[in-house]
């Protein structure tokens, strides 16, 4: 992040699980650690906060590098559960804000579920949080995003890619025929077409290709690997996404109802692959981490 100095940064579980690993943040786990100690009053509760504030001093360490925005993720395991969602969001912010960093430096993550995006929902109405869906596969979950008014989406362009490669015939893709661009360009244009506020970052990338054939997206969240790979470059970046030719597309306007959602979820493979994947992934992440800090607190 110093190096290349973005604008916003992400967490998830897994990446906290590789830093927690890391002997340059020993100190942050300590400081976990004695937290869970002093506040909890159970085993279950000591890790449970210690958890908590691990990833609110990630995402300190973040907000002293980043202009903008840390992405914060609710636990995966509350993927089904509204109101323990907007709960744990609430908390982080409470968190933050004892550190000092107001919540509009801070985007809770959320995988979407519909029980995620009416957490979303509740949060941006109700208490001004602004939220990050995240684990977006699916045009059915992307209108129900728009639609409930949060702030951010990140649907994510390689994952899909992956889904295609393992299980179609094809196994390599030119960018503008890679599906996860294709499905990232489909959702743009929607939101731009109809007015949505909800912004668009691809997310999730497997090549440069996929970054170059989203030029003019809302925001990209990219790795190190491929920052790299694109500041050395002098082939010029063009833009294939506006607002402008957004419009000019002929789209039908969709209503999202509960209903629809969960049946147009089921009826596209890849999505529901790739949600339940996801969630069960950053889940098994979280358990490892609640190990690691369990180990510490006895």
């Amino acid at each position: 992040m110093e190096k290349y100095k973005p604008t916003d940064a992400t967490t998830n579980p897994s990446l906290i699980l590789q830093a927690a690993n890391m002997p340059q943040y020993a100190n942050l786990i300590t400081d976990a650690v004695e937290y869970g100690k002093r506040k909890g009053q159970n085993k279950k509760e000591k890790v449970s906060r210690a958890m908590d504030r691990l990833f609110v001093l990630f995402g300190c360490e973040i907000l002293k590098i980043v202009p903008g925005r840390v992405s914060i993720e609710v636990d995966a395991r509350l993927s089904f559960d509204k109101e323990a969602s907007v709960n744990k969001a609430r908390k982080f912010i409470s968190m933050f804000a004892a550190e000092g960093y107001d919540k509009e430096r801070i985007l809770i993550k959320l995988a979407s579920t519909w029980e995620g995006i009416q957490a979303a929902k509740e949060l941006e109405e109700d208490h001004c949080i602004h939220c990050n869906l995240t684990l977006l596969f699916g045009f059915a979950q992307a209108v129900a995003c728009a639609e409930a008014g949060v702030t951010l989406i990140s649907p994510f362009v390689g994952r899909i890619l992956d889904w295609y490669v393992a299980n179609t015939d094809q196994k390599s893709y030119e960018p503008e025929d890679d599906p996860g661009v294709k499905s990232v360009t489909k959702i743009y244009n929607y939101y731009k077409k109809f007015g949505y506020k909800t912004v668009v970052m691809g997310a999730s990338f497997r090549n440069s290709g996929e970054i170059r054939a989203l030029g003019g997206c809302d925001l990209l969240t990219i790795g190190p690997k491929f920052l790299e790979e694109l500041q050395n470059s002098t082939e010029p970046v063009v833009q294939h996404l506006s607002e402008a030719s957004a419009k000019k597309h002929d789209l039908e306007k969709v209503e999202m109802t509960e209903a629809k959602f969960r049946w147009e979820l089921n009826e596209d493979q890849m999505a529901t692959d790739k949600l339940s994947e996801g969630i069960r992934k950053f889940a098994v992440d979280a358990v490892k981490l609640e190990k690691m800090l369990l180990e510490k607190l006895e």
